[in-house]
């Protein structure tokens, strides 16, 4: 089967970098828009529908292959999509491995969710699915408790930041990331709670601050999985309102998701529990409210 490219708006007239291009593409894998076998468009057409040169979407595809997503990769014909069907043998890149985990964890009639994250980017996109099954009639929680720990935007962050020496401006970096944790935060919330409408399911999803910038993901699901990834740290460059920032950033998308599961041993249960305790005890004390405006 040939995917043809889809006709949709990108970023209004920002010029999008590799690194977004492959998120998008990387969506589009996860929610089944585009199946294993699969050809993606030609790179022409990709570099059409987001506004982008063609070797921009070189390095985004040159991103999905090095995450395993893609298959057949030659200079004769468009890549096609791999089969990238997570298992529970080892640890996927985060944005593989954690909607499965949400699905399953979704099956239970009451949801909780604990999560700590520079921003919610990677938990809006891997709710789609729980959320699109919820819809479709084969989840049918009673109810979704979902907490979240963000950077505060009063802080200094660790990362993202200026790459040193380059004329950057800390300010419009801090600008960019802020804006993504606002809007972000304010697209799961909203698809979480329209739920409530919809299918009468009880939901709560809530917010505070972290006086610091937390150096890994953390996922804990129903109180009995915890998922951890690290982030990891790598230069990058994108255009903010015609200006090239040059940063550090993280590629959390990519980093490896690594479960532990109560049931899967003392080790395991251990990490586990100690894991809800850490995330109990700062949402308790030295975290604060937020606002994402």
């Amino acid at each position: 089967m040939v995917v043809t490219q889809e006709n949709v708006a990108v970023n209004d007239s920002r010029r999008l970098s590799p690194q977004q291009i492959a998120d998008t593409l990387r969506e589009r894998i996860r929610t089944g828009e585009l199946k294993a076998g699969d050809r993606l468009p030609t790179q022409a057409e990709l570099a059409d529908e987001f506004g982008v040169e063609r070797g921009t979407v070189r390095q985004a595809l040159g991103l999905l292959q090095t995450d395993g997503l893609l298959s057949n990769v030659s200079k004769g014909s468009p890549p096609r999509i791999a089969d990238v069907a997570p298992t529970r043998d080892g640890p996927q890149p985060t944005m593989v491995g954690l909607a499965p985990r949400l699905i399953e964890a979704f099956s239970v009639p009451h949801v909780r969710v604990d999560v700590a994250c520079l921003t919610a980017e990677t938990l809006m996109m891997a709710l789609s699915e729980p959320v699109r099954q919820i819809h479709d009639g084969r989840l049918h929680p009673q109810s979704i408790d979902v907490r979240i720990l963000l950077p505060s935007r009063d802080i200094t962050l660790a990362f993202p930041v200026p790459v040193p020496g380059q004329g950057e401006d800390d300010d419009a970096v801090h600008k960019r990331w802020l804006g993504q944790r606002n809007a972000q935060g304010q697209v799961l919330r909203h698809n979480l709670q329209s739920l409530r409408s919809s299918h009468g399911i009880d939901v709560r999803v809530t917010f505070r601050a972290l006086p610091f910038t937390p150096p890994v993901k953390l996922y804990l699901l129903n109180e009995s999985e915890a998922l951890i990834a690290y982030y990891m740290i790598a230069r990058r460059e994108e255009t903010v309102e015609s200006e090239i920032l040059e940063m550090y950033d993280t590629i959390g998308a990519r980093s490896l998701l690594f479960s532990f599961e109560k049931q899967a041993g003392r080790r395991d249960a251990a990490f586990v529990e100690e894991s809800q305790k850490w995330f109990d005890a700062l949402w308790e004390t030295i975290t604060t409210d937020l606002k994402l405006s």
